[in-house]
């Protein structure tokens, strides 16, 4: 019985096909000369990618033929030819980002199997298509590295807004549920148990969002060491413009970054902190947990904070002018990641904290005279 060929083989072949299928297509939509070239020349090596396919196919007993379009190309094809290269741009550097990573995948899975060679070779030529393609479109060359960090004072705003207004909401639907037999006291319990609840739930997803983050970035960095090491020449060509782009002559940006790829240590240094922006002040995840569940905790215990003190409609009221100000006082810190008007914000915030407090306080009613 004959053995079926390797379904990711075929992937890779039916995804190259696609590439020249589009990249010839946008050849002729594009109005530009210049940049049509560019795509007629793409187009070209994506047909040599699926002769590398075929070729490694048959020498493995599997003769194919080349894939028809798919009908995600054809519609991409279809909207560039009505609308504009431009628009399908940001999908084609994307593919070509997942190509590279898929390449190299497959390469470091069997770095002297059948596919080896060929992957490496079309990982190579992949990184080039991007950095092609993110000329054209200003986007950034390598898009398969993924990279975005918390900062510790968004973490103190959000946590905070997260304990206030669930805490304001539970501790308004205790309030309205007060006038069946049920004291301060009670509104106390319920608000300290909610606080708590909320600390530990934001203090834990702050820890796995860490943590995912750092597994994120010790991905990237990873993959990142194996472009240096198999694509040094790209690597070298990348950092000089990186060089060039801070103002440094060419011919001297060309030098600094043949010193640099000299020692691979240093230019992951130098490709971690420049291309990917990864820093050494990122989280840790135990901080990221202690940070997030101390704002929460902080913002729940404001609305809860008068009931240590007495009972009664000045209590409550006193609650109720806290948690207000506060809203308004984290919607406008919350402006700074925004970029909007502080005010605006604020109120946005203050209407929002406003109508927890109202919905809470009539389910709290509602659900008491239920039962």
């Amino acid at each position: 019985m004959t053995q079926a060929p390797p379904a990711d083989w075929l992937h890779h072949l039916a995804d190259e096909a696609d590439a020249a299928f589009l990249y010839r297509e946008l050849a002729q939509a594009e109005r530009d000369p210049g940049r049509s070239k560019i795509y007629g020349q793409l187009a070209e090596v994506e047909d040599r990618h699926v002769e590398a396919w075929q070729t490694l196919l048959t020498e493995q007993g599997h003769t194919v033929k080349v894939p028809p379009p798919s009908r995600d190309a054809r519609i991409r094809a279809w909207v560039a030819r009505r609308i504009g290269p431009g628009v399908v741009l940001p999908l084609l550097l994307e593919e070509e980002g997942r190509e590279v990573k898929s390449y190299l995948s497959l390469y470091r899975e069997a770095p002297e199997g059948a596919a080896g060679p060929t992957a490496l070779k079309l990982a190579r030529e992949s990184k080039e298509h991007a950095e092609r393609l993110a000329a054209i479109g200003g986007g950034a060359a390598e898009p398969w590295h993924k990279t975005g960090a918390g900062g510790f004072l968004r973490n103190v705003v959000y946590g905070f807004n997260d304990g206030l207004t669930a805490n304001f909401g539970l501790v308004a639907g205790m309030i309205g549920a007060q006038g069946a037999n049920l004291g301060s006291h009670a509104v106390l319990v319920a608000g300290v148990a909610g606080m708590v609840a909320d600390a530990l739930s934001m203090g834990s997803s702050g820890y796995l969002a860490a943590k995912s983050e750092r597994e994120v970035f010790e991905h990237e960095i990873a993959m990142e060491r194996d472009e240096i090491k198999l694509m040094p020449e790209l690597e070298g060509e990348e950092l000089s413009l990186i060089y060039q782009a801070k103002g440094i002559p060419a011919a001297q940006a060309d030098a600094l970054a043949a010193e640099v790829m000299k020692d691979p240590e240093r230019a992951l240094a130098e490709k971690v902190r420049e291309e990917l922006g990864i820093g050494e002040a990122t989280s840790t995840p135990r901080r990221e947990a202690w940070v997030t569940g101390t704002a929460t905790a902080l913002g729940a215990f404001i609305p809860v904070a008068p009931f240590f003190f007495g009972r009664g409609p000045l209590v409550i009221w006193t609650s109720f002018a806290l948690a207000m100000l506060s809203h308004f006082a984290v919607g406008a810190a919350r402006s700074f990641f925004t970029g909007r008007g502080v005010v605006r914000s604020g109120m946005d915030m203050f209407l929002v904290g406003l109508g927890v407090a109202g919905i809470g306080y009539v389910v709290g009613e509602w659900i008491v005279k239920l039962l």
